[in-house]
């Protein structure tokens, strides 16, 4: 419970943090805005739950139990999120064209999707991980 909700908090934070990087910030209303950012915030936490699960299972069978296990779910973690944020991005962005980026937001080829999604998934997930590690080591103590 701890994991999530620090997770789904960072992803808020994060989600607020790179309007300026969407047309949203300047074209949208303020109730479009709070929906864009409540509706986002949910579908990471989502994406993240399904990650996790996947990551969780897929360690579970691929990883000797003397390993690192922490740092195998959470490169499983990643390398989900930002698979799916690649897909999504392209898929919203250019084919159904549900948002834009602005012109402040930097974009990495070859499909061209930005890069504050992409840090979202490599960044968000592993704060969450040593937040969380922090805090369950800092209370065993």
């Amino acid at each position: 419970l701890m994991a999530a909700t620090t997770f789904g908090l960072l992803n808020l934070l994060w989600e607020v943090a790179q309007l300026p990087f969407y047309t949203l910030w300047k074209q949208g209303t303020l109730g479009s805005i709070a929906f864009a950012i409540a509706h986002c915030t949910v579908g990471d936490v989502l994406i993240g739950l399904f990650a996790a699960s996947l990551s969780i299972v897929l360690t579970r069978f691929l990883v000797p139990r003397h390993s690192a296990a922490g740092a195998s779910f959470l490169v499983v973690f990643v390398i989900f999120g930002i698979g799916y944020t690649v897909f999504s991005e392209w898929l919203n962005v250019f084919v159904w064209k549900s948002w834009a980026y602005s012109d402040l937001m930097p974009t990495i080829p070859p499909l061209g999707t930005g890069l504050s999604p992409l840090l979202q998934w490599l960044l968000v997930p592993i704060a969450t991980y040593f937040i969380v590690f922090w805090r369950t080591c800092r209370h065993q103590v």
